[in-house]
């Protein structure tokens, strides 16, 4: 019980500062550590992972064999060499661990403390509770970094992100052929890293007590410009004949986009009646202000907000499935469950404050994912997306050069 109040406690702190300042928020700026000449473990990040990384799987070392050399050189049986090089690996992670113990908590803290400048991030308001978590708690190990981070949806932060405005960019949808092309024309390298799961959630009022479940189908009548759907009995004739009224997330989010996609198709059109809103918060108060209202947001949004609107679950062609985090997890909740990103500039990764912010990212992902109401991902995906941005490896895998999205799981597409 303590832990979900941290949790909810958390997420409304974040949410509440979209609400306060729906375009941009920075984060508190807490008093710093005192100096101190200890060595930043940072440093060592790099070296470590990949010590577990051959404990776990000794030919990954040959991957990286620029920087274990050594490795190059070996030529015996492979049960030989794995058994050489776990014992090597061993040996190295024991005298680490070593150094590390010498080293305190505090001391790696103080070192964080002297990292000074500034992140902008900007991008998907869906994402911007995770980023925010994430940025509130860097900021108390390294104060004299300015962290911003703004929510223009996921097409506006790719326009500035694109554009080398900002340093970081959240997405709730990977990047688009258009928009990486806009990447290169102004010679900006990119760096993707998945960082959560998100279920998109179909809502109505709570006092909705006739829809219970939606198909697929169902849903693309009610959403698409083509159809004629103004009254709940036009879904289903032994519904109400309540006016409807529909709410969506605006055009530049990747929630918008993800949606369009897996109702209408990405050649098919949306109704241009809805009332639309860049902030989550918004789309909340107004479905849970019409009895007759219909909405769509990310997961974490309906998690927080359980006792104001009413999930409907969706009919994929298995029966009905609710959002939960189980579901999202098994793959149940196809397909409205997704994958999140981060996106970074490869040249502000050159940067110490962008590469401690993004370490700390990432070795914090899984717990403050969770307290904001999202799923985190499976233990093995976030040890390849660490293995990715230890490489600085460029590019998108969702996406194909001719811009048609790469198909299936996340375990199989991301590697």
């Amino acid at each position: 019980m303590a832990a979900k109040s941290r949790s909810q406690a958390r997420f409304r702190k974040a949410v509440a500062s979209v609400c306060c300042c729906p375009r941009q928020r920075t984060t508190r700026v807490p008093t710093p550590f005192p100096k101190s000449k200890a060595s930043d473990l940072r440093l060592l990040e790099p070296f470590l992972y990949r010590i577990l990384t051959c404990v776990r799987d000794p030919f990954a070392l040959e991957e990286t064999h620029s920087v274990w050399p050594v490795t190059a050189h070996i030529t015996a049986e492979k049960s030989s060499m794995n058994t050489m090089i776990r014992l090597a690996s061993i040996s190295l992670l024991a005298a680490a661990s070593a150094l590390i113990g010498a080293t305190t908590d505090q001391d790696a803290k103080v070192s964080l403390s002297t990292l000074k400048g500034a992140i902008k991030v900007d991008g998907s308001s869906t994402v911007y509770p995770i980023t925010e978590a994430i940025s509130e708690e860097f900021n108390k190990v390294a104060a004299k970094v300015r962290v911003t981070v703004g929510i223009s949806g996921t097409g506006g932060g790719f326009k500035r992100f694109c554009a080398g405005e900002i340093d970081v960019a959240d997405a709730s949808r990977p990047i688009k052929k258009a928009e990486f092309e806009l990447a290169t024309k102004a010679s900006v390298e990119y760096i993707e890293l998945p960082i959560a799961y998100d279920g998109l959630t179909i809502v109505v009022h709570p006092k909705n007590t006739w829809c219970n479940s939606l198909t697929l189908e169902q849903i693309k009548r009610i959403y698409s410009a083509a159809g004629s759907v103004k009254t709940w009995k036009d879904i289903n004739p032994e519904w109400p004949d309540k006016a409807l009224k529909v709410y969506s997330p605006g055009t530049d989010s990747g929630t918008f986009d993800y949606f369009k996609e897996t109702t209408v198709g990405k050649d098919g059109s949306i109704r241009s009646d809805m009332s639309v809103s860049e902030d989550d918060n918004v789309l909340v108060r107004g479905v849970a202000g019409d009895e007759g209202a219909i909405g769509f947001f990310g997961c974490a949004y309906y998690f927080e907000n359980k006792d104001k609107v009413k999930a409907v679950p969706i009919d994929a062609g298995k029966g009905p499935i609710a959002i939960s985090v189980e579901s999202i997890e098994s793959g149940a909740y196809a397909p409205f469950s997704r994958p999140l990103f981060i996106y970074i500039n490869k040249k502000s990764a050159e940067r110490a404050e962008v590469q401690a912010f993004i370490d700390f990212y990432l070795a914090n992902a899984g717990k403050l994912v969770s307290e904001v109401g999202f799923v985190k991902l499976p233990d093995a995906i976030y040890a390849k997306v660490t293995k990715n941005w230890l490489a600085r490896r460029p590019g998108t895998q969702f996406t194909k050069p001719t811009g048609e999205a790469v198909s299936g799981s996340l375990a199989n597409v991301y590697e």
